[in-house]
Order: C-alpha cells, then structure tokens, then sequence
C-alpha cells in the first residue's frame, strides 16, 4: 500500500470527525465519522457554501483568519446545526496545513453532547443520594424528639381535670403527627420494591384513568405508545406513584395558568445502549409527559428534583423528589427540559432483568 492510501485509510478509519478544506473554504476531503456527525454526505456537502453546513455558533470569521494567518485554535462546546436541523454541542480544532500541501485547513470535530448528557446525569444522582442522605440524618433528629412531644401531650391530656382543655392538647398531638407525616413523606417509599413483570402501558393507562376521573375534559390527555416495549421488572404500585406525581403536576401548571387547549401526552419509546450516570444499558425504557402548559420558571429547573422546592404556591415540592427516588430504586432516572409551551419529563427505566 504506497503512502497516500494509507493516510486516506487512517483518516476513514478514525473515530474522530475530520474535515479538510481548501483557502476557499470549499470541502476537499471529510471522513466517515464526519458524515455521520454532520448527518450528510461528502458529495453533498461538496456542492454547498462551506457556511451552509458549518453553522457555528461562535464567528464565523475565526476560520478564514485561521487560514489568512496561519494560527491554529480550538473552540470548546461551540453549537452546530446539522443540515438536518439538529443541534449538537461540539469541540472543535483548526489546524493550517504546512504550505507544501497547499493552502488547506484540517478541522476535527469531537462530539460532546453525551459526555455532557453522562456528567449532568452523574451530578443529578449524586445530588439525590446526597439530599436522601442529609434529609435522613434530618428525619431522625425531628422524629426522635416529636415521639417524645407527643407522647407528654397524651399524658397531659389523661391528667387535665377539664375536658376543655383537652383542645390544646389534641392541636399538640395532631401538629405531631402531621410533621411525623410530611418527614415520612420527604423520605419516600419506605419500601423495598416489590419486583414483578409490569407492563409500562398497563401503568399508564391506570394514571390516565384516575386523572382523567379528576379533570374530565378539562384537560386532553394523548398517547402515543410503541406496542414493541416489552415487560420489565419493577415495582408497580410505586411506578404507578411515580407517574400520578408528574402526570398531576403537569396537570395542576395547565390549570392554574388557564392554558388554552390544554394537553398531556404520554408517549413511550425504547432507546438501545443509553448511558445512564455511568452505566450503559443495552434497552432502556423511555416514558415522556409532556404539558403545553407555561413552562418551569429556570431558576427552579436546577432543583426541582430536591424535596420542598415547588413552582405552585400551594406545592409541596415532595411529588418530583418521590418520582426520582422510585426511578433510582429502579436504576432509572427523570430527566426534564422545559420551555414556554413545553414541558417534557423523560422517564429512563432500564430494561434488563435485575
């Protein structure tokens, strides 16, 4: 094999995006990997202006003085639209070519969406272990002392000649019990899962019923199943609770912001050899509930996963925290984008026997 067949060799062998253009900025050369980045075809590409397909969010300019000076640099998690419309986040070097091979550019692309999609995920579940730790430790330093309150309140209450009296004390009693109560409920299920084969449809199809029992027509529920998701192990009763505490949040935002034509999808899909935090699955069941209702403020997107966090001003912030405890037990996560109009939370539930 003489030299410049095996360099064009090494190039489409690379995993790495690779792309080589001329001072005019016209596509010479693009190996595999970045036909597949760019979800396009040399030959196609080569038949467009270069700013048709490498649209950048950075300037546009940096290439053509790259190539005017001779100065390589390197961008970090620039955004590029594909000529398919999807964005994607990128890194991204430029290296001028030695004069003797003529005025080229050589450009390598490094995909970095999911190394940014696995350290979110990472950080989201460690964040969780961390709040279910420290809400724990919490949890025993109020319940230790409110038995002990509670208990007094109903010795005092045999001991008090007037029954009138016996007022304050049941307030005592009952305000235990209702922090007793909200603390169980911070912690989530106390339950191991009780694992089974559950059909993801027969779930959903349970929430749609009792809220729709609650809203009527108010709100239009839709779904969008793939008959194709098989069975998996789980924990009915708790992915049912899961599922009521999104699907209701959904519900109560389209309400309380009187959304015209309000709507719930449920949709389902199955994903193959997803990452989640740092292990990968070869099938992973995806459940999306998504509202058109006015979106979650960004300040609260960060944190709306912790307990007491709530955009409703009635809210608990216990209802999104409990859903991402019973995915965790099912080495599953939630995931949520949000903007005005849409909200979707992404339900990722593996799909591997456990």
């Amino acid at each position: 094999m003489n030299s410049p067949d095996l360099h064009k060799h090494i190039l489409d062998s690379l995993t790495t995006a690779t792309v080589l253009v001329d001072d005019q900025l016209q596509l010479v050369y693009m190996n595999p990997s970045a036909e597949m980045l760019l979800e396009s075809s040399a030959r196609r590409l080569r038949q467009l202006p270069f700013h048709d397909w490498f649209l950048v969010d950075d300037d546009q300019n940096a290439l053509a003085a790259a190539l005017e000076m001779g100065h390589p640099f390197t961008k970090r998690e620039a955004k590029l639209v594909t000529l398919a419309g999807h964005e994607i986040t990128i890194d991204y070097s430029v290296n001028p070519m030695p004069q003797q091979y003529g005025r080229l550019v050589l450009i390598e692309l490094t995909p970095r969406d999911r190394l940014i999609r696995i350290s979110r995920e990472e950080e989201l579940l460690s964040n969780h272990e961390t709040i279910i730790s420290l809400v724990k430790g919490l949890a025993h330093e109020i319940k230790n002392p409110l038995g002990g309150l509670r208990g007094a309140a109903q010795l005092l209450e045999r001991e008090l000649p007037d029954e009138g009296l016996h007022d304050y004390t049941r307030v005592i009693i009952d305000e235990a019990d209702r922090l007793r109560n909200l603390v169980d409920r911070m912690l989530g299920p106390h339950k191991m899962p009780r694992m089974e084969e559950v059909n993801i449809h027969s779930i959903l199809e349970h929430v749609s019923s009792l809220v729709g029992a609650e809203v009527g027509n108010e709100v239009s529920i839709q779904k969008d199943y793939d008959p194709s998701l098989p069975e998996f192990m789980g924990d009915r009763e708790q992915l049912i609770q899961a599922v009521l505490n999104i699907v209701r949040n959904g519900m109560q935002a389209l309400q309380e912001s009187a959304t015209e034509q309000p709507k719930i999808i449920l949709r389902t899909r199955v994903i193959r050899n997803l990452t989640l935090g740092a292990e990968m699955h070869r099938l992973v069941c995806c459940v999306e509930i998504t509202d058109n209702g006015p979106g979650i403020p960004k300040a609260l997107r960060q944190k709306i996963f912790y307990p007491m966090v709530s955009g409703r001003a009635v809210g608990t912030g216990l209802g999104l925290s409990i859903a991402q405890s019973v995915l965790a037990k099912h080495r599953g996560l939630i995931e949520c984008r949000s903007v005005p109009g849409e909200t979707c939370f992404q339900l990722l539930i593996p799909l591997e026997q456990q």
